[in-house]
């Protein structure tokens, strides 16, 4: 079903929604909820903890260095035929990793359930814009970082609630009813884009990609959890020299893999060093914090857990206004910078708790990080997709959830290295790094003010 209208009509709409909904909600749950069960696994298939982190580990790989790559194949077979296939090996994978009976069956597993999740998070900004009106699109980007926002947060409440009354592999097969639900609504109600680019998909540019932010992740990583300290720069330099010959390639394309012509385009050049920087800050905060909180204040992990909550809701009421603000024409580059500055000052109160904080003091800090973080994430994502042409959309998606893990990878990384470099003051030093970040992130989007942000919808 091709849409050549503005936007999807209702009622389709809702159900066109609810099935992007519910595909991306199970693919960033299933990246948070393995963490819970980590110990679980290792005990019931005889692994230990440093091996079993690979259940983990493989999934992000998986989806990071392919991400790009499904977004091509999304601009040039169509985002419903991609996410459908996506959905479909998500799903199927899902159930083999329930059933499971060892550590390498499980791993290999979750490298495929992680390709199904890139198939997913590859088109799912584009599809949005696909499905809602041009002058709908900002309501339909906070919806979006609403469920990306809320299925992060929620992933180890939701995790902690299934272990206590089922198994590990529940986690898994859970996906199996809501994957087939979804589908089944795919089917019937899901679009597809009207522009299709025409070029042949650049298999080894996909192959450059994958071996660039591969190596690049894993060199992160290693700096962060004090690995080889040779292996990692070794690492760094073959990602830094196949990196080079990666962006050479895609300088003499028409179409490349890695959208450097989207790039080049100011308000989404920006807008991907803001995604970059905000995430980074999201998740030196949302790692470190938990320890703080029980190591230092000797709260359970419940209370952990509704501590943290404040957060996500108060992103659940912001996003949509700020969704409904850039609708009315304010500047997403005013929005994302006031929202980071807001998200700055609520890290630098956090950093700043005094030595024996009730749980009020914590609270309101974390809703003002909540705020400002929903403030900025739905203008920010309307001013990346919309200033792209249509039918570079894929591209665009592809690059807002690269933009989003390349982030959160650097964010936890650097946890890991604020733990080792203050081992008595890990979390207050993450907290601090996290405000750089977020004022970098605000003073960088505020340049989009001065670079024309555009007012309305690219060509297409």
């Amino acid at each position: 079903m091709n849409i050549q209208a503005d936007g999807v009509p209702l009622p389709k709409r809702y159900w066109a929604i609810l099935t992007v909904a519910l595909a991306i909600s199970m693919a960033v749950l299933d990246g948070a909820i393995a963490n819970i069960a980590l110990p679980v696994i290792a005990r019931d298939l005889h692994a230990s903890p440093a091996a079993s982190i690979w259940v983990v580990n493989a999934y992000q790989l998986a989806i990071t260095v392919s991400l790009l790559a499904f977004s091509s194949l999304g601009d040039i077979y169509g985002y419903r035929r991609v996410y459908q296939t996506g959905l479909a090996v998500f799903t199927v994978t899902s159930v083999i990793c329930a059933l499971s009976d060892s550590l390498t069956t499980l791993t290999i597993a979750r490298i495929l359930q992680g390709f199904g999740a890139a198939g997913l998070m590859s088109v799912n900004a584009a599809l949005i814009r696909v499905i809602y009106p041009k002058a709908q699109l900002g309501r339909g980007m906070a919806l979006n970082s609403l469920i990306v926002a809320l299925s992060s947060a929620a992933g180890p409440t939701i995790a902690a609630a299934i272990l206590v009354v089922a198994s590990w592999q529940w986690l898994f097969a859970i996906n199996l009813p809501l994957g087939v639900l979804a589908f089944v609504i795919a089917m019937k109600a899901l679009p597809n884009n009207a522009h299709k680019a025409t070029h042949a998909f650049d298999f080894k540019s996909a192959l450059l990609n994958a071996l660039t932010f591969g190596l690049l992740i894993f060199s992160i990583d290693g700096l962060g959890h004090e690995a080889n300290r040779l292996l990692v720069l070794a690492m760094l330099a073959v990602a830094i020299v196949v990196g080079y010959f990666f962006v050479r390639r895609q300088l003499t394309l028409s179409a490349p893999l890695l959208p450097i012509d989207l790039l080049r385009i100011p308000i989404f050049g920006l807008s991907i060093c803001t995604s970059i920087c905000s995430f980074c800050a999201q998740m030196l905060a949302m790692v470190s914090l938990p320890f703080y909180l029980q190591e230092t204040l000797g709260r359970t992990a419940t209370q952990t857990g509704l501590l943290l909550t404040p957060w996500p809701l108060a992103i659940v009421f912001v996003a949509p206004l700020a969704g409904r603000l850039v609708e009315k024409k304010y500047s997403p580059g005013m929005l994302g910078g006031v929202g980071m500055a807001i998200f700055a000052a609520g890290l630098l109160l956090l950093a700043l708790l005094p030595a024996d904080p009730s749980g009020l003091d914590i609270a309101w800090r974390m809703t003002l990080c909540g705020i400002g973080f929903g403030f900025f994430q739905s203008p920010n994502n309307f001013a990346m997709l919309s200033s792209a042409p249509a039918h570079r959309g894929g591209g665009a998606s592809g690059m807002l959830g690269t933009a989003r893990l390349l982030g959160q990878t650097m964010g936890a990384s650097l946890v890991a290295l604020m733990f080792s470099l203050f081992p008595m003051n890990g979390t207050r030093n993450s907290l601090l790094a996290a405000a750089l970040f977020a004022i970098c992130a605000a003073g960088v989007s505020c340049m989009r003010m001065a670079n024309g942000v555009t007012k309305k919808m690219a060509p297409g």
